[in-house]
């Protein structure tokens, strides 16, 4: 086969010519296309998608699913600019390793090896690094995985407040595990395993000043042995997500959507903090489309409902668990609430930017 001289001087003019921008409200990336809401979800369909799109790809899931040699992978990556980098109950680092852990997991899989990309800012204090390493060194035992790579670049003052981190993952997924959104059916049951919107808060209570009569902490936490219990009581699970960046709500609306099917949540029914609950009525927040850092959904089948979530009440990060509602044949693609004063309402996918920075 002849092998022709590629000509490396390309004419982006033509390019973007034949391959047009697609069309958008908005002429520049605003904080909120980073939100987990609407935005982000356009920007991906509408731009990166179709560049991109393949088998791997195109499901979505928290983790792309790969099987190699007959073993099933799971890879996820994911990066972390949270502001403040340390907040109480957590900090940057241990974010970063348990929010590879948790992609992993959600994908069935049990998380193996991680890399670390780090971007630090000139004048970063060295003490402050040494803390977050340390940090992700306790998250990544904790977890059990191993970091086997990774990467440093240093920019100048003032270019990357303070520091970014990349992590991403490698997990093996048992062959009697198959998680994906293709499975939901009418008629699963919808369970989180504890309070929603503790990490939002938390945040924001140290980037606001805000005290409170009891400290709101991060919810933080490596959820594969969770997961692990929960694969142990039942391998029937159909989709497990983690509630981060847009919440509960537009995590489940995204299910939906992919699902082609409606949920149906009870309001009453979603654990939350009172002392969160009240936070968020000072701060005009919707504690739904709060970010939390370690809190899954997990939906199965009615006949195994009881089953998972005893499995799930009996592990520290699960004793909270409740089930919260259910996948419906109508509305489909959207989520109905049924409100604490009896009324039923849309929640739809967060539409803006409620709070930037959060992971």
């Amino acid at each position: 086969m002849e092998i022709k001289e590629i000509n490396s001087s390309i004419d982006y003019a033509t390019l973007l010519g034949s391959c047009p921008l697609p069309i958008t409200n908005y002429k520049e990336v605003t904080l909120a296309h980073g939100s987990g809401g609407k935005l982000t979800h356009r920007l991906i369909e509408q731009m990166i998608l179709p560049q991109f799109k393949n088998e791997f790809l195109s499901p979505l899931h928290d983790g792309a699913l790969l099987n190699i040699n007959n073993t099933k992978l799971a890879f996820s990556t994911d990066s972390y600019v949270v502001n403040p980098i340390f907040f109480p109950g957590g900090n940057i680092g241990e974010l970063a390793v348990n929010g590879t852990v948790n992609d992993l997991s959600m994908c069935g899989a049990k998380p193996m090896y991680l890399s670390a990309g780090f971007i630090i800012e000139e004048g970063f204090a060295m003490e402050d690094f040494w803390r977050v390493i340390l940090s992700m060194q306790n998250a990544a035992k904790k977890a059990c995985v191993l970091f086997v790579t990774g990467d440093t670049k240093v920019v100048d003052r003032g270019k990357g407040d303070q520091i970014y981190i990349n992590t991403s993952g490698i997990g093996i997924i048992p062959d009697d595990v198959n998680i994906k959104t293709a499975n939901v059916k009418a008629g699963d049951k919808i369970i989180i395993n504890g309070t929603i919107a503790d990490h939002g808060i938390a945040i924001m209570s140290v980037r606001e000043n805000l005290e409170f009569e009891t400290e709101i902490r991060s919810d933080t936490a490596a959820l594969n042995g969770l997961v692990e219990t929960i694969l142990n009581a039942s391998k029937d699970v159909h989709m497990l997500r983690d509630a981060t960046r847009g919440g509960v709500t537009s995590v489940m609306t995204e299910i939906a959507e992919s699902a082609k099917l409606g949920v149906y949540l009870e309001e009453t029914k979603i654990p939350i903090r009172e002392e969160v609950k009240g936070a968020c009525e000072i701060l005009g927040l919707d504690p739904l489309y709060v970010a939390n850092e370690g809190k899954m959904i997990v939906i199965v089948p009615p006949g195994i409902c009881d089953t998972v979530l005893q499995a799930m009440q009996s592990h520290p990060l699960g004793k909270n668990a409740a089930v919260i509602g259910e996948v419906v044949n109508q509305h489909a693609g959207m989520v109905m609430m049924k409100t604490a004063i009896g009324g039923s309402r849309v929640v739809d996918m967060l539409s803006g930017e409620q709070l930037p920075r959060i992971c």
